[in-house]
């Protein structure tokens, strides 16, 4: 079987360093893209299961890079982290299609569960009837 993809997006190396650690070893790939265009160019190369998108990003912002994912495949997981309570950029997110958000400093081990629970759950969400 092939492995999951993991595309971590946030301007922090700190962050993205940790998380590619996490993921890697939970045993998916693990990608990371430090801007919006970056993280664009890698949903068109490797198609990621889901993507980790921090809401402030220099240049294009989470939500606009958010609408450009789902533009490109609106079928995309995307969890959104933010590092303050942006309520408002958070309704918004989700109304785009976010999944959740977790607001920074998050627990790293509640982000493994979601994103394996996302990933293990059935890969399309639409219902069989």
């Amino acid at each position: 079987m092939e492995n999951k993809k993991v595309l971590i997006v946030d301007d922090q190396n700190g962050i993205r360093v940790l998380l590619m650690e996490v993921f890697s070893g939970e045993g998916y790939e693990a990608y990371q893209a430090s801007n919006g265009k970056e993280a664009l160019e890698l949903v068109q190369q490797v198609t990621p299961d889901i993507v980790l998108l921090d809401m402030k990003i220099p240049g294009m912002d989470g939500l606009e890079i958010l609408k450009q994912i789902k533009q490109m495949k609106p079928n995309m997981n995307v969890i959104m982290m933010t590092a303050y309570g942006e309520l408002d950029m958070i309704k918004e997110a989700t109304e785009l299609g976010a999944l959740m958000h977790f607001t920074k400093p998050f627990d790293i081990d509640e982000m493994r569960v979601a994103v394996n629970m996302t990933l293990d759950g059935s890969k399309s969400p639409t219902v069989n009837t």
